[in-house]
This record gives structure tokens, sequence and C-alpha cells, in this order.
């Protein structure tokens, strides 16, 4: 059996969601060496599984946190500086049904929506008539007046991947499909052993060790760190369906439902509209979830409540769910859960930092206050720096829609859909990407929708993609649109390429 030696850092992570990367991230520009380890993909499970929004959550003001939505409103701003290529402004409409809120609770929650985390960029709320307005014409006719307020869209898995990117670009050490088999506490540091996909046995020591696994958070303290522990996750499972677009503008809906919760439709991809989330319990593995009958019709019947074109199971192209790990607090309603992270840093030892629950929009500011708990605990006095105008990779060109131009003039003959997709993926690395390259044969193997070898080619190499899955769902949603044909020749020529070089 082969047994490589990694060394020893000052810290590693343990998991390859965003809390994970944006943690490495974070304390690698600090100073520290750092390795990741990941036994999936980058982004396998909750963090490609979001409704793939950078806000606040409207809906949490009714529930007291303030706090907790002022963060995420000021880290709205951030975000959008640092990726202006894969983070975008979104306006949301919200219609009025009075039976189920007020229009002065409404109001009232907009009003501080606005005003809560700093708001710098975005246009504020305002009430609309839905017989002038573009967004009221998919609606039902008894829906005459709604508001409309600013969020942001994220492509999620993508934000996972930039962060680690920019943590590798940085100095760190970043496995994938690499499983911590065990991990041994004393006074001095941690001892690792790992395995890779292929049957490689890794060791590593270090001097700290943050605990990011997520859903399995517990598991990694129990099965592998063989630690005595206080902590209890609930899972969340959230759920989304995806349909043939149901409206032709660029405006996003938020509907109130009967039970209280909301449901989001949101244009996605140019031709298809998502619709989500749900908020179940779920009791199985972490890494088995997936959407029930239940949860279809429910998502369909909030859809169906509100637009004049009904949606039918039938009509689904692609669902995906995923479930949140949240620090159990008993509450009973698993929609009232905080989605606050919480850090614990143990120190009756070598350093250990737990990390439980957060959203996807306050990743970097969880990420900053664990770095900020565990890096003086290594002699490390660095303050934080990624909310200072530092962009993740690609995104140094602030506007993305000049990049575009600037593409079709020196590339007339890359298709513009093409090229949009690329740039608002890529940014600025389309460049990269492209080369030499003077016309689309130079590109390769095209495998459909656009994808051509080059593409694959730079996945592979920079950003860590080793299946179609890697490819078509998380590094692009390009699935949606390549056919069984061309899935089974992107398989086909991964497969190849990794026994060449193996």
């Amino acid at each position: 059996m082969r047994v490589n030696d990694l060394g020893t850092f000052d810290l590693v992570v343990i998991g390859g969601g965003i809390n994970g990367v944006g943690i490495a991230r974070d304390a690698v520009g600090r100073g520290l060496s750092v390795l990741l380890c990941e036994a999936d993909d980058l982004a396998n499970h909750t963090s490609s599984s979001s409704t793939k929004l950078i806000h606040g959550g409207l809906r949490y003001l009714e529930q007291y946190e303030f706090k907790l939505v002022g963060k995420a409103l000021s880290e709205r701003e951030v975000l959008l500086r640092a990726a202006p290529h894969i983070i975008w402004p979104m306006r949301f409409v919200l219609p009025h049904q009075k039976h189920l809120r007020p229009a002065w609770m409404i109001r009232a929650g907009l009003f501080l929506y606005d005003r809560l985390g700093g708001r710098q960029t975005l246009a504020g709320s305002h009430g609309v008539k839905f017989d002038s307005h573009p967004s009221g014409k998919p609606l039902k006719q008894g829906l005459t007046k709604g508001f409309v307020y600013s969020d942001a869209w994220v492509q999620d898995a993508r934000l996972v991947v930039l962060n680690a990117m920019d943590a590798r670009d940085r100095g760190a050490t970043v496995l994938t499909r690499t499983r911590c088999k065990s991990a041994s506490r004393s006074d001095d540091g941690w001892q690792f052993t790992m395995r890779t996909a292929d049957g490689e046995t890794l060791r590593a020591s270090s001097r700290g060790l943050v605990n990011a696994a997520g859903p399995w958070a517990v598991k990694f303290l129990d099965d592998v760190a063989a630690l005595d522990h206080k902590y209890a996750l609930r899972l969340i499972k959230g759920s989304h369906i995806v349909v043939p677009k149901l409206f032709d503008h660029e405006y996003a809906y938020i509907f109130q439902q009967p039970d209280g919760r909301i449901v989001f439709a949101i244009p996605y991809e140019q031709d298809f509209t998502l619709i989500g989330t749900t908020d179940v319990e779920h009791q199985g593995e972490p890494g088995k979830v997936e959407i029930s009958a239940d949860e279809i019709d429910y998502l369909c019947e909030a859809a169906n409540r509100y637009f004049d074109k009904q949606t039918a199971p039938s009509d689904i192209v692609w669902t995906y769910s995923g479930v949140r790990p949240l620090l159990d607090d008993k509450e009973a309603n698993a929609s009232e859960i905080t989605r606050d992270y919480q850090i614990q840093l143990d120190n009756s030892a070598a350093p250990l930092l737990n990390v439980f629950g957060g959203k996807l929009t306050t990743y970097r500011r969880l990420a900053e206050d664990a770095v900020d708990q565990i890096a003086p605990t290594l002699g490390n006095q660095q303050g934080p720096w990624t909310g200072k105008g530092h962009p993740l990779p690609g995104g140094d060109e602030a506007r993305p829609q000049h990049l575009f131009e600037a593409l079709k003039n020196s590339h007339a003959w890359l298709p513009l859909g093409m090229a949009n997709r690329m740039v608002f993926n890529y940014g600025t690395r389309v460049r990269d990407i492209l080369g030499d390259a003077a016309s689309l044969d130079d590109l390769g193997e095209h495998f459909g929708a656009g994808l051509y070898q080059a593409e694959v080619d730079y996945l592979r190499e920079y950003e860590w993609a080793g299946t179609a899955e890697d490819i078509l769902w998380r590094r692009s949603k390009l699935g949606l649109r390549v056919d069984d044909a061309g899935v089974q020749r992107l398989s086909e020529y991964l497969d190849h390429v990794a026994s060449c070089a193996a």
C-alpha cells in the first residue's frame, strides 16, 4: 500500500463546502499553512443545493433575527464586489395577499430590509400595481398589487470552487475525493490518515484543526476524531424543482404560502424557472437525499397559487435536494430554526474549531470569525483581509458586461450565447480557456450545448473536475442541455485522460 507523507501544516480544514473553502482561503491569506480535505467533489452536497441567492432572508425579520439579517445584507455588498461575474443583482416581486400578511407589515419589513446592513449599490423597495408592471402579466387576475425589492443571485457551486482556487493560488493544499479516515489529537497537535479515491494513503499533521464537515460534522467528531462532545445536528432538507420558464421578464418572485413559509420562483439559465424551497426534517444519510412526492406537490401548488400558467409534476425537467446542517436548538418547526452559524473553539488540547450551520450569504463572515478565533492559538496575529476588495478568481473586471463586449469583438466567431455563459462563469479567466483559438474547431471536441474540449481541460486542470457530473451540474448547469450521447462522450473522454495520466 502506498503511503505519502504530506508534512506538517498550521491548519487542516475538513470539508470542501462553502464554509470549509472560505476558512481555508482566509487562513492562508493570513500566512498560515493550510491543507483542505474533502471526501467528494467541492460543493458536492449542501453548497450546490441552495436557492442560489445572496440575500438577507426577508422572512427572518418575522423571527426577530435582526442581527442575522443585518449581517447577511452587509455581506451582499462585499460579495457583489468580489465576484461580479457569478453574483449579480436581482429584483424580487412580492405579490400582496392581505389574508396572509397585512400591507403595513410588509412595508415595515421592507423599510428595515432596505436599511439594515448599509445598502450601497442595490435599488430600494417600492410598491407596484400589476396592471402596469411587467411582473403582473404571468400572475393570476386577482393579484393586483405587490412590492419590489433587491437581493442578489449567485452560482453557488462556482462560488465554492473560486474560493478553493484562491486558497490554492495563495499556497493552500486542496485535496478532493480524499477521505479523512482518522484524526488523532495530542497536546502538541493533530495526526491524520487520509485515503484518496484511487486507494493511496496520505498522512499529515497540523497544529490546529477546523471541522467544517457540514452535515457530517458530528459524525466526524464521533467516528474519525473519536472525541466526546455535546453537539447534535438537525438535518433540514430543502428541495427545488426546475420547469420550462413561466415568464419572460427578468424579475424573480417571492410567494407567501398559507403555512407561513415563502417560496421563490426565479428565472434560471435563460429557458427555465427555478422553484423552491421546502423545509423538511431529514432522518437518513446526508449524502442520500432526494425530493419526495409531497415536496413536488407542495412546490407545484405554490407556483399554481400565483401563476396563470399551471405547473404539473410532468413539467419538471430537473430536481435537486440538499440538507442544511443546523445545530439543534429544540425548535419544533424546522423553518423556525436559526440559520445563523455557531463556531465553537476547543483549546483543551491542540486547537479544534467546530463550525455548525450558516448561510451561503454569510460564509465569508463565518470564515473571518473562525480564523479570528483559531489563528491566535497558532501564534498568528494577522487581521482580517477578505472584506477589503480582494476579488475571487475571474472577478477582477468589475463590470462583466464590458468583458462580454470585448470578447464579442476579439472572438467574433464565438456564438453569443456561449460567450455570455463563459463570461458569467469564468470572468476574466475565460481568456485562459480560449487561449490562442481562432475558431470553434480550435477548441477541440464538442460535447454539446457549447461545451468544448478546451473548457473541459481547463476544468480538469484548474478546478478539480473529474467526472461528467462535476462539469455538467456543479461547474456549469449544462446538464440541462447536453443530451445522453454528449454525456457519454464526455465521460469517455474524462476516463481516457485520467487513464493516460495514471
